[in-house]
């Protein structure tokens, strides 16, 4: 209950609810005084020439050389008979009351009338309905009729009828209590009650999905990274179900990232403390044996023993740079800068680079670049010109003397360039294929060759590659040999 008395449904409904019940008051007491208004406006109406007819049936009576007013009264009091809801004045033309006619009994709180009203009600085409000053009422206004007249003496004056006795509003008044009142509130507490029933079953229904959003956000939150909102409609909660789903995506993919990065991290390290081992154990080792043979070591000895040490620090330079920067690209923590250049010219360079290191392995490296116009292609100079090198490199590694070693580079498709690096070496075992890329590769027994390679060379080469949205691929020729072959796409 504590719950529930909490939620933003039952804050919801007793907002509703308490509008509900101001506009109701609001409507019953609109609706009350529309309908005094119109019955106002109804008897003023029906009665508007009321004052003009009895003035011309009083008029004779005025006109009498025996004036008095008890035959005019008695005429009045026999009209008020036939029409007991009117109270009749006589006025002079400043508007006091010089006699009028009531109920017995009843007496005038006021001794003029305001002859605004009347004036405007003797306009034509004056707008109903005119409320006028009540003598018996000064503080209430109500309907009348009026119309100029001449007195007995000549003198202008008026014939002034309140539409509405006071016995009058009290028949009104029961009646209206009784039945408008009454027909009103009824029928207003029914409309509120069904709008008020209807209200709450399309907030229940549209709060639910509040609920279900809420749930999906603190099954989220609990570590259930798969809940997703469903989407049912386009409106504003819909929205926030399909930005919550977006930014749970995104937090979703920083989780793996980061899940990654701290993967890398940890191979890295791992890494780093194996492959580190050996080539400072071996430098270690020598450097021992140097300073503890220092007195018997031969000059020939010594230089051989520093020669290892040398070899070994550069080879342990060069793993520590390979693993940080394969580390980095496995991270994406790499962009490329991306200009154009000559893809023909660029792997001139490199075989012309290469081709002292071919010659010491008694290798060929040719190039065969077979471009009509010049290949020009959008990517990072630096970065693909070390994984080409990568690959050429593996190729002299892996290529036995006398061998050859040709880096092609022709249009296969429109705007599609290949480069191929293939030796005649004795290729890559069919179990080592799908593995070639991988950190650390040697390759089995018959493959393996006496190598200075690091075993990052490939990987390198292949996120290189991957990072300008291209594909590297490798295979065995028939004649023998392995083939990698790049395809990048024309600018």
């Amino acid at each position: 209950m504590k719950n529930f008395l909490r939620s933003f449904y039952f804050k919801l409904a007793v907002v509703f609810l308490g509008v509900l019940l101001i506009m109701t008051s609001i409507q019953i007491l609109m609706s009350l005084k529309l309908t005094t208004r119109f019955i106002n406006k109804v008897d003023q109406q029906l009665n508007i020439n009321l004052a003009r007819d009895m003035a011309i049936e009083l008029d004779p009576l005025f006109k009498e050389a025996d004036f008095n007013w008890d035959k005019i009264g008695e005429r009045i009091h026999y009209m008020m008979v036939i029409n007991p809801k009117i109270e009749i004045y006589v006025l002079n033309d400043t508007g006091k009351i010089l006699v009028f006619f009531a109920e017995p009994g009843k007496k005038m709180n006021a001794d003029h009338v305001d002859l605004d009203p009347v004036d405007i009600f003797l306009e034509e085409n004056s707008i109903l309905p005119i409320l006028g000053f009540d003598p018996r009422n000064p503080s209430e206004r109500k309907p009348f009729s009026a119309t100029r007249m001449n007195l007995n003496n000549g003198a202008a004056g008026y014939l002034y009828i309140i539409i509405g006795s006071e016995q009058y509003d009290h028949v009104t008044a029961l009646f209206r209590e009784n039945f408008i009142l009454r027909t009103l509130i009824l029928g207003l507490i029914i409309s509120a009650i069904f709008a008020a029933t209807l209200g709450l079953i399309l907030f229940a229904r549209l709060t639910r999905r509040i609920r279900t959003l809420s749930q999906f956000v603190s099954d989220f939150e609990q570590e259930n990274y798969s809940a997703r909102i469903p989407i049912s409609s386009p409106d504003e909660i819909g929205k926030l179900g399909k930005t919550f789903n977006s930014m749970a995506d995104r937090i979703v993919t920083s989780i793996e990232e980061l899940k990654n990065t701290d993967i890398l991290r940890r191979e890295l390290i791992a890494n780093v403390s194996h492959d580190l081992r050996s080539p400072l154990a071996s430098i270690q080792g020598y450097i021992e044996t140097i300073q503890i043979k220092e007195d018997t070591l031969s000059e020939e000895d010594r230089n051989k023993y520093l020669d290892i040490i040398l070899n070994s620090t550069i080879s342990l330079n060069l793993l520590v740079h390979e693993l940080f920067d394969l580390s980095k690209l496995e991270a994406k923590q790499v962009e490329p800068k991306l200009e154009n250049l000559s893809i023909g010219e660029l792997v001139n360079d490199i075989v012309m680079k290469y081709n002292v290191q071919a010659k010491k392995r008694l290798t060929v490296l040719r190039a065969d670049i077979d471009l009509e116009p010049a290949g020009i292609i959008q990517a990072d100079i630096g970065l693909l010109e070390r994984a080409l090198s990568n690959l050429i490199i593996n190729a002299i590694e892996h290529t036995p003397e006398s061998g050859l070693i040709t880096v092609g580079v022709n249009r296969f498709e429109s705007k599609k360039i290949k480069i191929t690096i293939s030796d005649t070496g004795p290729g890559i075992p069919e179990n080592d294929l799908s593995n070639i890329f991988e950190r650390y590769f040697h390759g089995s027994r018959n493959y393996k060759q006496k190598t200075t390679s690091t075993g990052l060379g490939l990987p390198i080469a292949m996120k290189i590659i991957e990072l300008h949205n291209s594909t590297i691929n490798v295979k065995n020729h028939k004649e023998g040999g392995a083939v990698f072959t790049v395809e990048l796409t024309e600018s």
